[in-house]
């Protein structure tokens, strides 16, 4: 009994170890919700309940559709199955597309999402919600943005003297195929103690860039990575564009390239709770797969560290927003199956710091 009794406490110590931390694959919804078969892009939370919560914007396609509404899911702390995603943002006049979800520290839950008034993404405006009971009930829509073409795809980021910026981008011209050189990232500053916003300058860049997704590095010094512009048929200098602010937001550098490709799709940079870094993106210049992380451990100058963690070459992996639960764990959701299915994937630092088997 004695040997058993130990075989068991090593067994439970073996999986505390190394088990715990291997990766957990999901698939969370596809074609058989009917919210649309169109379902991207896809982005998450972990509620200060606990709960994690999951948004996307869906209808019958990116331009086909003019009734596309944003959607909601939730899987409720210590359960394992998430909720039937249902509407909480629409427009009858208007497509809705890119939403963000994110709760800031006084436990308001913030919904940000794109209203589009014409036929292409430079027509669109940034719109939100606020929830005051865990994105349960939200509040009517209120404008973010004024400006033609301003569009949002990440999560806030909260300040040492606790205002907080939103990474938003600016979007031009009018072909579908091709992001504009014109085209430029930027930031709002929302103050919480005169709930009034303040804009940065604009990130110009070689070949133009959107979507930015900034982290803290230390103090007033934050990094954004974002997604370059050109076409979707992949160029050799193609690169994920590189800027940086030394006063907290205010200011950004002008936007350069950095060391990791981009087929002109989204990234996501995350500072860990330990004050690592890590950047998720597509480790190719020409397509949305393999889906990679790099991990730094010296506040954005290196990345050593670097693993692709879905490789199937005909693969899309799109859009990928990562957020560290109060667990530990990275969480990464993302969309695939030409934008029709939300799945998360989520593992350890020490299991991505682990070399890869048979290494």
């Amino acid at each position: 009994m004695r040997f058993l009794a130990l075989l068991f406490c090593l067994a439970l110590a073996f999986h505390r170890t190394f088990g715990a931390s291997e990766p957990v694959h999901e698939r969370l919804f596809g074609p058989e919700i009917s919210t649309g078969e169109y379902k991207h892009p896809a982005n998450g939370t972990e509620l200060h309940n606990g709960d994690l919560y999951v948004v996307f914007f869906s209808g019958r396609g990116e331009y086909r559709d003019d009734s596309a509404a944003v959607y909601g899911s939730r899987l409720k702390a210590g359960s394992r199955r998430w909720s039937k995603p249902e509407r909480i943002a629409s427009n009858p006049f208007h497509s809705l597309g890119n939403a963000v979800v994110w709760q800031a520290p006084d436990q308001v839950v913030w919904l940000f999402y794109v209203a589009r008034y014409g036929e292409l993404w430079s027509d669109s405006r940034i719109t939100a919600k606020i929830s005051r009971d865990n994105a349960r009930t939200w509040s009517e829509p209120f404008q973010i943005t004024f400006e033609a073409g301003t569009m949002v795809r990440g999560r806030p980021v909260v300040l040492p003297d606790n205002s907080w910026i939103l990474p938003v981008y600016h979007e031009q011209g009018t072909d579908t195929e091709v992001t504009s050189p014109d085209d430029t990232s930027f930031f709002l500053r929302f103050d919480p103690a005169t709930r009034r916003w303040s804009e940065s300058n604009r990130v110009r860049s070689r070949l133009g860039n959107i979507q930015p997704a900034p982290a803290v590095i230390q103090d007033q010094h934050l990094v954004a990575f974002c997604r370059r512009g050109g076409n979707y048929e992949g160029q050799p200098d193609g690169w994920m564009v590189r800027t940086e602010s030394r006063d907290g937001g205010r200011t950004w550098s002008p936007g350069t390239d950095s060391e990791f490709p981009n087929p002109n799709a989204a990234v996501d940079f995350l500072r860990l709770a330990n004050g690592h870094h890590l950047l998720v993106y597509n480790n190719s210049f020409t397509n949305r797969t393999p889906l990679s992380v790099a991990l730094s451990t010296d506040g954005a100058r290196t990345f050593p560290v670097r693993r692709d963690l879905l490789t199937d070459p005909n693969g899309d992996y799109g859009y990928p927003t990562a957020f560290q639960t109060r667990d530990g764990r990275i969480q990464i959701i993302y969309t695939s199956d030409e934008r029709t299915v939300v799945r998360r994937l989520s593992f350890t630092e020490e299991w991505l710091s682990r070399p890869p088997a048979g290494k």
